[in-house]
């Protein structure tokens, strides 16, 4: 029960339904056990003694309980299905905060499938047992309880006989849910994982079609059905040994009655009005035992699905505000960046070398720093720092001489704007699009973010224009399409601190130098770091960085590093290999010719 007090504060405070399903059912069973005493009254005092007088006010007397047992089960019923609904509400807005609050770290290894697993279906499996499943156990527990009670009221001698068989039943019941939770728990998993592997080849359609891989992903995701399909047999192998076990149990009792109830009547030990009520209140409590595998089976899925959900409500937040943290004034903010010597590492490399290692940088308010290296070699991981994707391992990153670590983390993020390499736009319209940023931004505004980005123009030529809806994740648009808009999303921002991360690197060199252009004027009075493979994006930053294995390389401007052997250098011969004069006229300094010669 640690789950459902774990989950205790998305329902607890629905007390009173909680209170109504309990109590409407409690009241429902208890009018239920009342028929077998009606047809004991109706055989012994009625039947037997030839007294039919009371028959029909007998009969009233059912059927007004049929009508309270009625109204008792609508209000156990309708309470109940309200918790459930209310349960999954709040459970759904917890998770999706959740996962908005949870650091990018989490997302590093976090699987899409999954996490939508655990959304749907393990919150409709608490649901469904809040709602149902716990008023079905609950009338279990009040039908043995009420109905052993008149049993013994009745005749204890038999009923004590009978009750002997029940710890067997409840014996197996208990053996049948430790075989069965780890298989469901194994089951939830493997939805995840089925989940995952749908979700991934949706959304990688093209890419699969594109490489004729259809055959393998259908035999991908067969391995993953053949998964999940293997747990489902695991499951009914656990049914088929324990279910039969338990029918016979429950079945016996009833057999054990008749036989020695109807041996204590020939012996005029009981009446037979008694042993009719007796027969048919077991009867009534059999039934439900018949179902406790169900019962249990419902309940160990809710068990296996609150596993699931409170592993995701208590996933610890890498990158969290301080409790005393400074909210930034936007109009306060200059944008001025300090690294100094600065290390990272991602958790899930531990055995990697660090991502970045003592990482030194000065950037004024206005500046532009360029960032290039190969691939893995720090510049994402740098800017990723600066937004506290994560927080730096060693050193300190500072914002107008504050660690940013002792600021709000949303304040912090309003005076930084990102276009990252890999453009996601929602599935809605370009003009929301383009302001979701600045939701309150006015039409000439976002006009205005467009024509900086070189995107007005083939947005006016769209069906709708502006208003034109795009298809999940930009399908419908080019690559080059997409990165415009999302180059006008980061203008609209007026950030202190922009960061391009090869945010023209879909675009053609004429459209390139376009926005360049435009760059230029946005870049104005604000710090801006552009991340690049191309140097034609590079060569007029104040100061550009050359990374290697997440270490400074070279640093200094494009005519400095022209001059000095090494990447940056080798670089531009390859991009520039039809126009090598400029590299003519840029020969080795004579001082790091020297120095790689030695150092060679």
């Amino acid at each position: 029960m640690d789950i459902f007090r774990g989950l205790k504060s998305f329902y607890w405070q629905d007390k009173p339904f909680l209170l109504g399903s309990v109590l409407g059912l409690a009241a429902a069973t208890a009018l239920g056990l009342v028929y077998p005493l009606l047809l004991r009254t109706l055989i012994d005092d009625m039947i037997l003694k030839g007294k039919y007088e009371g028959v029909l006010q007998l009969a009233l007397l059912a059927v007004g309980i049929v009508i309270v047992k009625a109204i008792s089960q609508f209000v156990s019923g309708f309470s109940g299905s309200r918790l459930g609904n209310r349960l999954a509400y709040r459970m759904r807005n917890a998770c999706y905060a959740k996962l908005q609050e949870l650091s990018f770290s989490f997302y590093d290894t976090a699987r899409t499938g999954d996490l939508m697993s655990r959304l749907t279906a393990d919150i409709e499996g608490i649901r469904q047992f809040l709602g149902f499943g716990l008023a079905q156990l609950l009338n279990t527990v009040f039908l043995v309880l009420f109905g052993f009670g008149m049993m013994f009221f009745l005749d204890w001698k038999l009923t004590l006989l009978i009750v002997i068989i029940i710890p067997v039943l409840c014996f197996v019941a208990i053996r049948f849910e430790q075989q069965i939770h780890p298989v469901f728990r194994s089951i939830r998993s493997a939805v995840g994982r089925l989940t995952t592997s749908v979700q991934e080849n949706v959304t990688g359609v093209r890419t699969v079609k594109s490489f004729a891989r259809e055959p393998f992903e259908v035999d991908k995701f067969s391995v993953n059905n053949t998964e999940y399909s293997e747990r489902n047999v695991e499951i009914a192998g656990v049914w088929a040994r324990y279910f039969p076990a338990m029918e016979f149990i429950a079945n016996f009792s009833v057999v054990l009655l008749t036989v020695v109830g109807g041996w204590r009547v020939i012996e005029g030990q009981m009446t037979l009005g008694d042993l009719v009520a007796m027969s048919s209140m077991l009867g009534i409590i059999v039934a439900p035992l018949w179902t406790l595998g169900f019962i249990i089976n419902n309940y160990t899925m809710s068990k296996a699905s609150g596993e699931r959900l409170l592993e995701l409500l208590n996933q610890p937040v890498a990158v969290r505000n301080e409790e005393s943290c400074l909210i930034l004034d936007d109009e306060a903010v200059k944008g001025h960046i300090r690294f100094d010597d600065v290390s990272f590492r991602y958790a899930s490399r531990e055995d990697q070398p660090s991502a970045l290692a003592g990482f030194d940088l000065d950037a004024p308010q206005g500046s532009v720093i360029g960032i290039l290296g190969g691939t893995g070699s720090g510049k994402s991981t740098a800017v990723g720092l600066l937004l506290r994707a994560y927080d730096v391992g060693e050193g300190s990153l500072t914002l107008d001489g504050v660690d940013i670590r002792h600021l709000e983390l949303q304040s912090l993020r309003r005076q930084i704007s990102i276009v990252f390499q890999e453009s996601f736009l929602f599935s809605t319209t370009i003009k929301e699009n383009i302001s979701y940023g600045v939701p309150e931004a006015t039409m000439e505004e976002i006009v205005e973010a467009a024509k900086l980005a070189m995107a007005d123009d083939f947005i006016r030529e769209l069906p709708q224009g502006y208003d034109t809806i795009v298809g999940e994740r930009g399908m419908g648009l080019s690559g080059g399409q997409k990165q415009r808009i999302a180059i006008a999303r980061a203008f609209l921002r007026n950030p202190k601190v922009l960061i391009l991360d090869d945010s023209t690197s879909a675009l053609d060199m004429e459209t390139e130098q376009e926005i360049q252009q435009s760059l230029r004027q946005v870049m104005k009075g604000r710090t801006t770091f552009i991340i690049a493979h191309r140097i034609s994006s590079l060569r007029h930053a104040d100061e550009i960085i050359v990374l290697d294995r997440g270490r400074i390389a070279q640093r200094g401007k494009h005519e400095k590093l022209l001059r000095q052997p090494g990447l940056y250098r080798e670089t531009y011969r390859i991009q520039f290999a039809d126009r090598p004069e400029e590299l003519d006229q840029a020969p080795l300094d004579a001082a790091a010719g020297a120095e790689r010669r030695v150092t060679g």
